[in-house]
C-alpha cells in the first residue's frame, strides 16, 4: 500500500514540477502572442480534455513503444520503448495533464493586462525583467491553481495510466489502477478504503480551489 501511495505522489509531484515549467512558455505565448496558429495550438493543447483516456492511452503507447519513430534516437542508447516504465508514464502524465496548466496560467496573463507591462517597458525593463517581475508576481494566483489542478489530475488518471503503464507492481501500480485490481479479486473493503482517500483528496482539491478563488476576487 505504501509504495502505491508512494509512486503515486511521486509521479504526480514530478509530472506538476515539469508542467508548470513547459506550460509558462506555452501559456505566455496563447495568451501573449499574435500568431494566426494560436487557436490550432490552443485546440490540440485541451486535446486531452475531450478525447476518451483510451484512445490517448493507445496513440502513447504507440509512441513509445519499440516500432515508433520518436523512440529510433534513445535505441542507440540501449532504450527500446518507454511503454509500461515509470518514465513512460510521466510522459504520458505530462501530455494528458497538459491542459490543466496551460489553460489556468494563460488566463491569469491574460488577467494582467498590458498596462504594467507597458509601464515596466516605459522604465526601461528589458522582456525578460518586465516577465520574471512583473508578469510573474502577477500571475502566482494562476501558478496555484495550475499546480493544485496538474497534481489532482495525474493522481486521479486511470484510462491513460492503464493503456501506458499496466499497472507493474512498483514501476506504474499507482492508486487509480490499484483500486480497479482490487475490485477485479473482489476485495471490495481494501477498494473502498483506497476510493474513500481519494473522495476525500478531490474534495480537499476543490474546497482549495474554491477558497483560492474567493481570495483572488477579493482582492480584485
Amino acid at each position: 500500500m505504501l509504495e502505491v501511495l508512494w509512486l503515486t505522489v511521486k509521479l504526480a509531484g514530478i509530472t506538476t514540477i515539469l508542467l508548470l515549467l513547459l506550460a509558462t512558455p506555452l501559456a505566455w505565448w496563447l495568451a501573449r502572442g499574435r500568431s494566426r496558429w494560436q487557436p490550432v495550438v490552443g485546440a490540440v493543447v485541451a486535446l486531452p480534455i475531450v478525447l476518451p483516456p483510451t484512445v490517448l492511452g493507445f496513440y502513447l503507447l504507440i509512441a513509445l513503444g519499440p516500432h515508433s519513430l520518436l523512440m529510433a534516437p534513445l535505441q542507440a542508447l540501449g532504450i527500446r520503448t518507454l511503454a509500461f516504465t515509470f518514465e513512460g508514464l510521466v510522459i504520458g502524465s505530462l501530455v494528458y495533464s497538459l491542459p490543466f496548466a496551460v489553460q489556468p496560467l494563460r488566463n491569469a496573463f491574460i488577467a494582467i493586462g498590458d498596462e504594467p507591462l507597458e509601464a515596466a517597458a516605459c522604465l526601461g525593463a528589458t522582456r525578460w525583467q518586465t516577465f520574471a517581475r512583473v508578469a510573474l508576481p502577477l500571475a502566482m494566483p494562476g501558478y496555484a491553481v495550475a499546480a493544485i489542478l496538474s497534481f489532482a489530475h495525474t493522481v486521479g488518471e486511470f484510462g491513460v495510466v492503464m493503456m501506458l503503464g499496466g499497472g507493474i507492481p512498483g514501476e506504474t501500480q499507482v492508486l487509480s489502477v490499484e483500486i480497479f485490481q482490487l475490485v477485479e479479486q473482489l476485495r471490495w473493503g481494501e477498494a473502498h478504503r483506497l476510493a474513500a482517500l481519494l473522495l476525500a483528496f478531490g474534495f480537499l482539491v476543490t474546497l482549495t480551489l474554491l477558497l483560492l478563488e474567493r481570495r483572488v476576487t477579493r482582492a480584485a
